[in-house]
């Protein structure tokens, strides 16, 4: 496998990490032009969803050697599923990427009706989905991230002490959201591309409201958000309402004075498109030199 994606994405080592928990996580490393040749340590970007993310997001490496762009150095982490839970990653995505007792929302639940009804979706995947999202625990993947596969990495690459960073998008937007408002002190920017809020009574509303204002010597990670055209404007109710709840995070948070760690833009794109806008835009807006 680590040779076949060399020759796809250059300088990407691939690995397969077994959590605490039982869980096996596939994790692909791509590391940045000049890498082999220097000992310079570099912070490690995460980015979830690596199972649809990793080509889209890997080949940007590149880009921290762009001379028109203020990238920082960094060596991409893309985490997504190995062996058969590969071929499901989008409904065992649920289980890590939600937060505890986040409601599925009703037009999510419509939606997933109507995907049925069309055929898009039997009705064992539709269960199978629901499942996901009913023992949903991105508690415990971010305890995994930091304190298992961070410590792990570290020990297999030169690793430096800060300026690591999070990207996500859709349900990985949403564990994005989650991670910024629990604070781990690990990471210094957090991108949430179009985040999975699919609910008015979302776990992240609720940690918002607990959310303190800023104080002095607070140094909390810069926060970028991302959205696009199609999800507000387009005709589909669920992406819509989804628009409708980010928009709503990012009013708590001007009202929670965090208008200076929080960034955003808006692309005319659709919520599959995205993607790759999105991370471009998480790098050059909060991943900076």
């Amino acid at each position: 496998m680590s040779g076949l994606l060399h020759g796809c994405l250059q300088d990407t080592e691939y690995l397969e990490v077994t959590a605490k928990s039982g869980r096996r996580y596939a994790v692909w490393v791509t590391t940045p032009p000049g890498y082999a040749d220097s000992t310079e340590p570099l912070p490690l970007l995460y980015v979830l969803d690596g199972n649809w993310t990793v080509g889209f997001t890997a080949p940007l490496i590149v880009a921290q050697a762009d001379p028109y762009l203020t990238i920082a150095p960094y060596i991409q982490v893309s985490i997504g599923y190995a062996g058969e839970e590969a071929e499901n990653w989008a409904q065992i995505r649920n289980r890590d990427l939600v937060p505890p007792g986040e409601p599925a929302g009703d037009t999510m639940l419509a939606t997933l009706e109507s995907a049925r009804e069309s055929g898009a979706m039997t009705q064992e995947q539709v269960d199978a989905y629901l499942a996901e999202l009913a023992e949903c625990r991105a508690d415990l993947f971010l305890d995994f991230l930091t304190d298992e596969l961070h410590p792990h990495l570290r020990s297999r690459l030169r690793v430096s002490d800060s300026g690591h960073g999070l990207f996500g998008y859709s349900y990985g937007g949403l564990f994005a959201l989650y991670t910024w408002l629990r604070d781990t002190g690990l990471f210094a920017s957090i991108g949430a591309g179009s985040p999975g809020v699919a609910s008015t009574d979302s776990q992240i509303l609720t940690l918002l409201d607990a959310l303190p204002e800023p104080t002095e010597e607070e140094a909390a990670p810069r926060l970028h958000i991302t959205l696009n055209e199609a999800e507000l404007l387009g005709e589909i109710p669920f992406y819509r309402g989804m628009a409708r709840n980010v928009l709503a995070v990012v009013e708590q948070l001007h009202a929670k004075g965090r208008s200076e760690q929080v960034t955003h833009a808006l692309f005319q794109e659709t919520h599959v498109t995205g993607v790759q806008a999105s991370f471009l835009s998480y790098l050059k807006t909060a991943h900076g030199r």
